[in-house]
Order: structure tokens, then sequence, then C-alpha cells
């Protein structure tokens, strides 16, 4: 396997890691939580009140999940695309401290989204037309 190769795997690997560790953490609490401003807690309150969190954290499992053992890898990027936004913003406004980290977890899954580059090119056409039993049938005679 050759370095071109590899590079993919370790970014996959690296951001799965992440997303699993970061998103277990949240339900089993292994990582010491650094202080916050108090702005930043009740806003993070208030998605923990509306269970918003626990729903962002089981995508982020998940995905993780999904990166590391190489499933679905297209879907488990775009599941955390939302996410990061979100990350990202948190930390712009609330712990610009902190910002290093998202940033890095951002250029991965540019890096691996252009590294899937084909899968996700479909999604950038202008117009398209439905897909019918029909076109299904007309692929498999084609293929």
């Amino acid at each position: 396997m050759s370095i071109r190769h590899k590079i993919p795997l370790v970014a996959r690997t690296l951001l799965g890691l992440a997303f699993l560790v970061f998103g277990l953490n949240f339900f089993l609490q292994f990582l010491p939580q650094p202080a916050m401003q108090p702005e930043a807690g009740a806003f993070l309150g208030q998605l923990v009140a509306g269970k918003i969190l626990t729903v962002i954290k089981l995508v982020e499992i998940g995905a993780g999940f999904l990166l590391i053992t190489n499933r679905f890898v297209p879907l488990a990027l775009t599941l955390l695309a939302p996410v990061e936004v979100g990350i990202l913003m948190f930390h712009s406004v609330f712990e610009p401290a902190g910002l290093p980290l998202p940033v890095i977890f951002v250029a991965l899954t540019i890096y691996l989204a252009w590294s899937y580059r084909s899968v996700f090119a479909p999604l950038l056409q202008v117009q398209v037309e439905p897909t019918t039993s029909e076109t299904v049938a007309r692929q498999r005679v084609t293929a």
C-alpha cells in the first residue's frame, strides 16, 4: 500500500476516533471538563435540557464508528458536516482558545470528502430527474 493510499486511512481513523471518543465522553465522562465561560455553559445546558446534545453525540458515536470500520464513509462524513459547523461556531463564539482542534477536524473532513469526491460529485449536479423503476431497470441493462 502506497503512502497515497495510507493518508486517507490515517485521516479517516483519526477523525473517527476523535468523534467516537468525544461522543462517548458525553455519556461516560472519562475526560476532564475544562472550565468554560458562563454563557457557554448556559448554551450547552439548554442543548442538554432539550436532549439535542444527546442526539448530536449519538450521531458522533455512530459516524465515528462508521469511519473507523470503513463502512458508509460518505454517509458518515455527511452526518458529521453540520455537527462540525456547530462545533466551529460554538468555539468561535464562546471558546476561541479551543478552536484549533475543530479546525483540524474540519480539515480532515474536507480532505476525506475530496478523497471520496467521486461519490459526492452527483450531489453537485444542478438539475436531476427523480429515479423511477424504469430508470433503475435501464441502468441495470446498460451496466
